[in-house]
């Protein structure tokens, strides 16, 4: 029986570092990926999460999860998220599925509309409307994940019996929805299996976040216990916390232009600190972690695996 988009999904997981950064030379450098992910299986996380970002030399994430799925064999292989509007879906699902059956059914697909529009005119894309071509693109893919002949004619897309190949899970990958408020919020609980929040989402946000897809799963009638609610969470398990924050603090000025961002998203301190934070999501609803190191990636892989899983656990 081929795996479910429903099955459980083990609630610890941890980003891989896979933006391509400048050495002592000024030469770009690729970190040795495959050992990573290796050694995060061996460690007993049950995921490994990459992104999609635009703007930043960075693995496209669908190839390089492919390369993960290589490397590995039961871990999970996570993209948060997949910019769907900026994707041709014919295309996209042909991938998505291919990535599926390459990994034995391993796939969590994160899906998002994206909150800026400076990358449309890039893409050759227009801005109008593209919520409604969000919403088209998903439900065409779905199709297209179904291995039936799908006719279909949209306003931005027409196909005459397109059939491709469809996903080893069944019906199709799980999807969990990139969103932070309003619409957005209530659309994953209607089209989703979770529900994912950038790691950028202050507290506040996300606590009243969670009470609004809390409702919106009571008010759809939809069973909590079969939908995600998943936190990515920047951390670094250190007794040496003051050069921590430093060097957190030089990451949030690169990623996001905001330095002071370390006051209210990084999490530091020794595992047993950081377990009793992690814990509090937990309390709060969250059923997923994505852990998310941003310095010495090797070190805190062991660090997070060794000392802060069994605490979590």
């Amino acid at each position: 029986m081929p795996p479910s988009a429903g099955r459980t999904i083990s609630p610890h997981g941890i980003a891989l570092p896979h933006q391509v950064i400048a050495g002592p030379q000024g030469e770009l450098e690729q970190a040795p990926m495959g050992a990573y992910c290796k050694r995060a299986e061996e460690l007993g996380f049950g995921s490994i999460w990459v992104s999609e970002l635009t703007t930043v030399p960075i693995f496209e994430p669908l190839v390089l999860l492919s390369h993960v799925a290589a490397h590995t064999e039961h871990i999970r292989l996570g993209v948060a998220v997949i910019l769907i509007p900026l994707r041709i879906p014919i295309q996209f699902a042909a991938q998505v599925a291919t990535l599926d059956r390459l990994s034995g059914g391993r796939l969590i697909l994160g899906v998002g509309l994206g909150s800026s529009t400076a990358l449309y005119a890039a893409y050759g894309l227009p801005v109008e409307r593209r919520v409604r071509r969000y919403g088209d693109a998903l439900d065409l893919v779905k199709r297209l994940w179904s291995g039936e002949s799908v006719t279909y004619a949209g306003e931005w897309w027409q196909l005459q019996k397109i059939r491709i190949l469809k996903p080893i899970q069944d019906p199709r990958p799980p999807l969990w929805f990139g969103a932070r408020r309003g619409r957005a919020l209530r659309r994953a609980v209607e089209r989703g299996d979770g529900w994912v929040i950038s790691g950028s989402a202050s507290p506040e946000e996300y606590a009243k976040a969670i009470n609004e897809v809390q409702q919106h799963l009571i008010d759809l009638d939809r069973d909590p216990s079969g939908f995600v609610i998943a936190k990515r969470v920047y951390i670094t398990v250190t007794n040496r916390v003051v050069e921590a924050r430093r060097s957190m603090a030089d990451w949030f000025g690169e990623a996001y232009g905001n330095s002071h961002l370390v006051d209210t998203l990084a999490l530091i301190g020794n595992a047993e600190q950081c377990a009793e934070q992690l814990v509090r999501l937990r309390h709060m609803g969250v059923t997923n972690l994505i852990l998310n190191p941003v310095f010495d990636a090797d070190e805190q892989l062991e660090a997070l695996g060794a000392e802060l899983l069994p605490l979590l656990r």
